[in-house]
């Protein structure tokens, strides 16, 4: 694996020039496409850095272990000669990932829809779960969160919620988790204690900018309306939530969270241009998927992907047909294992 450090160092410089540049800010676009290639490139700059500070160790390491004689140190040393060797293959693993991208939108920050599905209200409550989990897991990669839309239950339940993270390789980590997650528990409100299945769809997309997707708009059909809260009540006097109808494919986005009829219409439209640039890149991708005969694709939204078995303590994925233990640690974030899994099962 070879990555030329002072060629990257002089890349991250001129990225930050660029960056410096006042005339970038005048081109939102452009700036975003420069920002998206400097934090993709600082994690592979941080990665290899890494990488260099494991080898040092594991080099140390294995010349401790040739002059040792001790028995009980020569397994101790073994033990943290292992342990450095699968850091190792962990870190190169994901410098192969960040430098040989299968996507260009792989860089891309991500706008995720969840609603939710079959189970009433068991289902909203998962669906909750599902945006608590995502964003526990972006935190922790210290991306940025941005909520654009929710409609919540009186019970603290989510029928629906759009949100967007902004972070290097967002869409390329995320875009596996597309599709139908259910979940089996038994729900506190439950008297009998039986098991209840219920379901949320996860929809990750692209966050795709003017650049990106060209809309005519002769193609579109905008209305306006006055914002409403719980139960359907006016919380608008005047009308500013915005619905944008895309007339060549039918598609209907909806924003009233913002204060301003051009900031709704301005979230509208880039949730608009995502779903757009991401038919293109389904299509694309299933047509690959086609010629690879592979089982991992970026998400057909039908389909269903992943159980959350409360009862076993497990979680599965079926497309890989792989478990997982440790399911409210995964919940509170700890997605990397199942991330890394199926990337890995991707890239065959």
């Amino acid at each position: 694996m070879s990555v030329d450090v002072e060629q990257l160092k002089q890349q991250l410089t001129e990225l930050e020039g660029q960056l410096q540049d006042p005339e970038f800010y005048n081109t939102p676009e452009k700036l975003s496409q420069i920002s998206q290639k400097y934090n993709q490139a600082k994690e592979l700059l941080r990665l290899v850095e890494e990488l260099g500070e494991i080898n040092k160790k594991l080099a140390e390491t294995q010349k401790l272990r040739e002059v040792e004689s001790n028995e009980e140190m020569v397994d101790l040393i073994d033990s943290e000669i292992q342990a450095l060797q699968k850091k190792k293959n962990e870190i190169e693993e994901k410098i192969t990932h960040n430098t040989k991208q299968s996507s260009k939108l792989d860089t891309k920050d991500a706008i995720i829809e969840i609603r939710a599905g079959t189970g009433g209200e068991e289902a909203a409550l998962f669906a909750a779960d599902l945006f608590r989990m995502y964003r526990r897991f972006a935190e922790q990669k210290q991306w940025k969160i941005n909520l654009i839309s929710s409609h919540s239950t009186n019970i603290g339940g989510l029928k629906e919620v759009i949100f967007e993270i902004k972070g290097p390789n967002v869409y390329g980590t995320l875009k596996t988790e597309s599709g139908v997650h259910r979940v089996q528990r038994i729900p506190e409100t439950e008297k009998n204690g039986r098991l209840h299945t219920s379901a949320a769809s996860v929809v990750v997309l692209p966050e795709a900018q003017e650049v990106d997707i060209t809309i005519d708009p002769k193609d579109l059909k905008i209305d306006t309306f006055r914002a409403s809260g719980h139960g359907g009540q006016n919380v608008q006097k005047n009308e500013t939530a915005v619905r944008i109808t895309h007339l060549p494919t039918n598609l209907v986005v909806s924003c009233q969270d913002e204060r301003s009829q051009g900031q709704n219409k301005e979230r509208a439209m880039t949730i608009l241009r995502s779903r757009l640039l991401a038919q293109k890149e389904e299509k694309k991708q299933k047509e690959l998927k086609q010629k690879r005969q592979t089982h991992i694709g970026t998400g057909d939204r039908s389909e269903k992907i992943r159980t959350y078995n409360f009862p076993q303590d497990r979680i599965t994925d079926h497309r890989i047909k792989k478990s997982w233990h440790g399911l409210e640690q995964i919940l509170d974030g700890h997605l990397d294992p199942i991330i890394a899994t199926l990337q890995k099962e991707r890239s065959k």
